[in-house]
């Protein structure tokens, strides 16, 4: 399963979009609300989670993706329960942050020795990383991405570390994705 984690202030198009994305290209995903079922974005377009994090018991997952936004990203950070569920599973699972939810990751140490980007200005709060001017950057199990304008090229990066590099440009192609 693959999970998108929304708290309150999330960027809606870094859900949504890898959300979309991922759906389309036949992945199991379901949104987590990490401060409430129902949960309002940065730009107060409301949405309905799938399940809360009090009721995520999948004991491995195969990505766990963050969402960026103020103060979403803040709210991320503040959940001792998803950041636990970050570590735990940082050897096992691909972990996915773009905008400012890499520097959750960095905070964690999650980013040591690993190329990564963010939202500029976030850059010294990617702990540990090689930092990378790039619109999206996978190393290993780790994919991030810099920001809104970039939800869709992160969204496919994911579907290409998962099933190939012919899915994700397939569906770039069905998708009218230049």
């Amino acid at each position: 399963m693959f999970y998108v984690f929304l708290a309150e202030g999330f960027e809606e198009i870094e859900a949504l979009t890898p959300v979309d994305i991922l759906r389309r290209a036949g992945l199991s995903v379901q949104t987590v609300g990490v401060t409430g079922k129902r949960v309002r974005g940065s730009h107060s377009i409301e949405v309905t989670a799938d399940i809360e994090l009090t009721e995520l018991q999948d004991p491995s997952p195969e990505a766990l993706i963050l969402p960026g936004g103020m103060p979403g990203t803040k709210n991320l950070a503040a959940s001792d329960t998803l950041c636990a569920l970050l570590k735990a599973n940082q050897e096992k699972t691909l972990l996915c942050a773009i905008c400012a939810a890499p520097s959750v990751l960095g905070k964690l140490g999650l980013l040591k020795g690993k190329k990564a980007t963010s939202f500029p200005g976030f850059e010294s709060e990617l702990i540990g990383a090689q930092v990378e001017p790039d619109g999206v950057v996978t190393d290993g199990s780790v994919i991030t991405g810099k920001g809104a304008g970039a939800a869709a090229d992160f969204g496919f990066a994911i579907v290409e570390k998962v099933k190939g590099k012919q899915a994700a440009d397939s569906l770039r192609q069905t998708m009218c994705y230049q």
